[in-house]
């Protein structure tokens, strides 16, 4: 079953653990991609909060409101086959993460930044091995390709799921760093997103909020924080 149905037509929602994995049931029907895979939870933690999205549907489904499902659709029918490109994909974010595109000015700025991001980029390096050159301004800086390596060697450490969860945590913050410090549980996804913001903070504090761009930030922090709770669901085992 897939998510363009529109009414609701179930009674009530199962979770079933089966060889491959645990399956969602609508009623006696399971679920199903859009591609018509069916829909295997690696872990029931999974499996009981895309349950939980189907069961709060009152008369029509949003997929909008089911972030799990519709990275469930994501992971099985796109990453699992493309699992090296998106891996690859995701590496190159490291040859321009944010962390190391710094402001020449002003001073408070830059000591934000460097007060923020340099214990980070200390981090990478000393656990695993990532030296990133750091450069102010936005003209490209060459990255060293033995750390470029070892970026791409993790992604493709992931499984499809975690890097279904890896991929939003990566390409919403702009940075490589930030993400693999919240799957390694160097930090935890609150204290990570002020330091993806730290730019636009400061913006705000000098020429105040805009309604707009804080309507989208918002958005952007919530598919932010349901990644994070989605790595800490396959987490749980």
């Amino acid at each position: 079953m897939s998510t363009t149905l529109q009414k609701r037509f179930w009674k009530e929602v199962l979770v079933q653990q089966e060889a491959a994995g645990f399956g969602i049931y609508l009623d006696d029907r399971q679920l199903k991609t859009p591609l018509k895979a069916s829909l295997l939870a690696p872990t029931k933690a999974v499996a009981d909060g895309i349950a939980a999205e189907w069961d709060a549907v009152k008369e029509k489904i949003n997929p909008l409101e089911m972030h799990l499902t519709r990275c469930a659709n994501a992971t099985l029918d796109k990453v699992t086959v493309q699992h090296t490109a998106v891996a690859g994909m995701l590496a190159e974010y490291g040859a321009t993460d944010l962390l190391c595109y710094r402001a020449d000015a002003p001073a408070e700025l830059v000591s934000r930044q460097s007060a923020a991001w340099d214990p980070l980029l200390e981090w990478i390096a000393h656990d695993y091995g990532v030296d990133l050159v750091t450069t102010t301004g936005v003209i490209h800086v060459q990255q060293p390709d033995s750390g470029q390596e070892k970026l791409r060697a993790m992604a493709s450490d992931f499984d499809p799921w975690r890097l279904t969860a890896f991929h939003d945590l990566v390409t919403i913050s702009g940075s490589f760093v930030l993400a693999l410090a919240i799957t390694s549980k160097h930090l935890s996804a609150a204290e990570v997103w002020p330091l993806s913001r730290i730019d636009e903070t400061w913006q705000e504090e000098q020429w105040g909020i805009d309604a707009a761009a804080s309507a989208a930030a918002e958005v952007k922090r919530s598919d932010f924080m349901k990644a994070a709770a989605l790595m800490d669901l396959l987490d749980q085992g």
